[in-house]
């Protein structure tokens, strides 16, 4: 696909392939080393996260609390391999298709590829109603952000870790 090109599927759901330079919806830091540091950051917090769910399961915590842990890390594991190779396997995708394994070579170095986003549901497009302060009237798209897998198993497990906090917070003891 070339980046922006999509397919419905159904009027609520899209395929959207989109790249993503850095953070969570589109943020950036700092350029060419903010993108470096926030790689190392991640595979640093992505050793943690491995440590410390090995203990939590040698302690054969809460499996909610395992299961919560568990999806963060997968997921933050997907978007690090998504940024470090996606960049050396893939060319540009900028105003064409992007090639696997160009003989060129890839678009970015390891480290400094972008992530790939491509799940966008559109549940609501519409006007907002005129009373309402401030947007009265506005256009109004109800979840915008184009996201992943790797993105749906961080907001999943943190989701989870929200909704069971009390269990959560007693396994953390």
């Amino acid at each position: 696909m070339f980046l922006g090109q999509e397919y419905q599927i159904f009027d609520w759901f899209y395929i959207h392939f989109t790249e993503n330079n850095g953070m969570a919806f589109g943020l950036e830091f700092g350029g060419a080393w903010g993108k470096l540091a926030l790689s190392v950051f991640r595979i640093l917090f992505v050793g943690y996260l491995i440590s410390y769910l090995a203990k939590l399961l040698r302690k054969k915590t809460d499996p909610i609390l395992i299961t919560c842990f568990s999806l963060v890390l997968a997921g933050a594991i997907g978007n690090i391999l998504d940024g470090a190779f996606y960049g050396l396997l893939f060319s540009d995708s900028y105003h064409q298709l992007a090639n696997f394994l160009p003989e060129s070579g890839g678009y970015a170095p390891l480290l400094f590829g972008r992530v790939v986003d491509m799940f966008y549901f559109p549940i609501f497009k519409g006007y907002l109603p005129d009373w309402l302060p401030f947007y009265g009237g506005d256009y109004f798209v109800f979840f915008r952000p184009v996201f992943n897998v790797a993105d749906a198993a961080i907001s999943i497990g943190v989701g989870l870790m929200i909704i069971f906090q009390k269990r959560v917070m007693a396994a953390l003891d």
